[in-house]
């Protein structure tokens, strides 16, 4: 009872049914010359129900979570010829936040099941075929350092743990306690970023070396912001509402507004990435579908 109660406080904010229409949106991004300049919004996912979570699996390729038929698959959506494929379906439940695997040609995923089991597994780019990766502890979010160490979020007494699951060694890491749910490689590093919520009132943004677990503040988020992404000149990028800020550790003193939205009927901005080559921007919005 208490593996399936904890699993519903993790994935409450993520099942569609619970939470308004979401859909995953596309920018074109320009960055030269030190702007900002964002344009041709394309609804990439332009679907009832709950389409969450993007990844880029390569500048031309978005993973992200998707409903169909009533539960939720892995998309994978390319840019060039704005096709969309769905590259698993799985009858015992649905999966969420899917993110390539370092020199694999797999996906990582979250997978609860219709019985309330959640773990992660592992899907075959080629053949759909699934595996089970971590199932010890009950990962509600992930982030790969290197093939070999996994960084997650992790449902422990009511709240997220930091983790690191180390495959060689086969064993799982407790490095913090009460954190958010973005994690994040640090470009041209060492390091994961995540956000700290062990002051309530302030929520920070640390960086940990997975292999030490020694931590460090980067700075604070804005007031109850936590859905962020690196540019890979090493800017941090995180919305509020319809805006977005940046903030470089080595240059800025505060968050600096970079674009709004609003223009676009984007009201509530949540998950965001950025691809290698800062060419697009894929964001997430919650929206009034009829």
């Amino acid at each position: 009872m208490k593996h399936y109660f904890l699993t519903l406080i993790a994935l409450l904010p993520l099942l569609h049914f619970s939470q308004p229409n979401t859909d995953v949106f596309l920018f074109d991004l320009n960055t030269e010359k030190g702007g900002f300049e964002l344009s041709n919004m394309k609804n990439i996912s332009d679907n009832i129900g709950y389409d969450n979570q993007p990844s880029f699996m390569d500048n031309n390729t978005i993973l992200f979570a998707g409903t169909r038929n009533g539960q939720t698959d892995i998309v994978k959506y390319t840019i060039n010829y704005d096709s969309k494929i769905w590259i698993n379906h799985t009858e015992e439940g649905s999966e969420y936040s899917p993110l390539k695997i370092p020199n694999q040609s797999a996906v990582s995923a979250i997978r609860l099941d219709k019985d309330g089991k959640q773990a992660l597994y592992k899907y075959n780019l080629r053949n759909g075929e699934s595996e089970v990766l971590v199932d010890d502890i009950i990962i509600g979010y992930h982030v790969w350092f290197n093939d070999n160490i996994l960084v997650s979020a992790v449902l422990e007494d009511g709240g997220l743990s930091l983790f690191s699951t180390n495959f060689k060694e086969q064993k799982n890491y407790n490095l913090q306690d009460n954190i958010g749910r973005s994690l994040h490689k640090i470009p041209n590093s060492d390091l994961v970023s995540y956000i700290s919520k062990e002051n309530d009132s302030l929520w920070e943004i640390k960086s940990v070396n997975p292999v030490s677990g020694i931590t460090k503040s980067i700075t604070v988020t804005l007031p109850e912001s936590e859905d962020m992404c690196w540019l890979p000149n090493g800017t941090i990028l995180i919305g509020k509402d319809d805006v977005l800020y940046k903030y470089n550790p080595k240059t800025d003193v505060s968050w600096i507004e970079v674009a709004s939205l609003k223009e676009y009927g984007i009201t509530n901005i949540t998950r965001l990435v950025v691809n290698s080559d800062t060419t697009k921007l894929a964001l997430v919005d919650e929206i009034d579908k009829k």
